[in-house]
């Protein structure tokens, strides 16, 4: 169990990252250097993966609402000493089963619905796994012929869950207005320059707009 833990505290925090071979990569950027950047992931592949599938189309705010309410409806209390601490988030198994008008009426529109639940049926089935020991085509294969979800949805998928080094959702609006520009052909080719770590590019780039007007 602290084996475990260990390993996905390691990839939560991208502990196992190696700013020596990063930064200078990411020095191609536009932007002023961040040494030793690292990209977060999490504890949980389905939680991540969910978090994802709510943030479509959404703002942050908006996508940070309705995990509140799924976890709300959905996940186990909990005990603990903290304030407002007192739940889990849904497993797969929870949501794979439950029902879709129940999930839809906490204010989820249908098509994410119906791409959370066949996330979940495939996940609590064992057909998919997320994280970064799975074998990363075949995971994104998977991932893109789940209902629901297209390629923005499966780069931060992989960013996140399967700590891809190099995932890169061109068309994230974020990424996007930090370029300077809504040209998502342009972006992935730009990004070619910042290979093989792309996914750290991006959070240089989301980065950026932190201090823009």
């Amino acid at each position: 169990v602290a084996g475990q833990l260990a390993l996905r505290v390691r990839q939560g925090l991208d502990l196992d990252a190696d700013p020596a071979l990063i930064d200078p990569v990411l020095a191609r950027l536009p932007l002023p250097p961040i040494p030793g950047l690292r990209v977060p992931g999490g504890f949980d592949g389905f939680e991540i993966a969910a978090r994802v599938i709510l943030g479509q189309q959404v703002s942050v705010a908006a996508a940070r609402t309705l995990t509140q309410r799924l976890v709300d409806a959905f996940g186990a209390r909990v005990l603990t000493p903290f304030p407002g601490l007192d739940r889990c988030f849904p497993t797969a198994g929870v949501i794979a089963t439950a029902d879709p008008q129940a999930i839809g009426s906490l204010g989820i529109v249908r098509q994410r619905v119906r791409a959370l639940q066949a996330l979940a049926q495939a996940m609590a089935e064992g057909t998919l796994v997320l994280h970064r020991g799975a074998p990363l085509q075949p995971t994104l294969e998977r991932l893109q012929a789940l209902p629901g979800v297209g390629p923005w949805t499966v780069q931060l998928i992989a960013l996140r869950a399967l700590a891809w080094p190099d995932a890169f959702p061109a068309s994230d609006i974020g990424v996007l207005n930090a370029l300077g520009h809504r040209d998502v052909a342009a972006a992935e080719l730009a990004s070619q320059a910042w290979r093989p770590w792309r996914a750290y590019a991006v959070m240089r780039l989301w980065r950026s707009l932190e201090n823009a007007p």
